[in-house]
């Protein structure tokens, strides 16, 4: 079955269940629950939490599937929208999950955040880099800051230099290996 056709099938179903249609509401559950099941997930991030919101979500299909206007959105979208509410209405009225120690345990807290000597240090390293990145030609630096620090492959540097990728890998190389003697002094 296409989606399109599941679409209008899901449409005329939830169009009966606004008359009390037991059958229809079946039809509706079938083909949307695994959908809406996914939205409260994603909002929730609790399967426990989720599965209890998508109850709500069909509750409340039962009572309003009357207000349904297909001419105003499609029916995914309107069961969409239920589901996404409902769960962010769960959200908010979640009590924080974090629990406030007492004030005396504060010292036996560990920071995991570096100390100002690392950060220090950390900085004068980027300095230097920087430095080193400097002295390097125009073009083996762009590859390397591309590379590294965008994440791009060597396949996808040499489709945009317009080089053969063997090139592209041997200046990057060359490139490395001049930082490397450049940080080590």
């Amino acid at each position: 079955m296409d989606s399109d056709t599941t679409a209008d099938d899901l449409a005329r179903a939830l169009s009966r269940v606004g008359l009390g249609d037991r059958t229809a509401f079946e039809a509706v559950y079938r083909l949307s629950a695994s959908r809406l099941y996914g939205v409260c997930l994603r909002v929730l991030s609790d399967r426990a939490e989720a599965e209890d919101v998508l109850q709500e979500v069909f509750t409340t299909v039962w009572h309003k599937a009357a207000q349904f206007d297909a001419s105003r959105a499609s029916a995914a979208t309107w069961l969409g929208t239920i589901a996404r509410n409902r769960a962010i209405d769960r959200l908010r009225a979640a009590p924080p999950s974090v629990q406030h120690a007492p004030l005396e345990l504060a010292e036996e807290v560990v920071d995991a955040g570096a100390s100002p000597s690392a950060d220090a240090e950390r900085s004068a390293d980027r300095g230097r880099l920087g430095e080193c990145l400097g002295k390097l030609d125009a073009r083996r630096r762009q590859l390397i800051r591309v590379a590294f620090f965008e994440g791009a492959t060597y396949e996808e540097l040499a489709v945009r230099v317009g080089s053969p990728l063997g090139s592209v890998k041997s200046w990057i190389r060359r490139g490395l290996l001049q930082l490397r003697e450049c940080l080590e002094r």
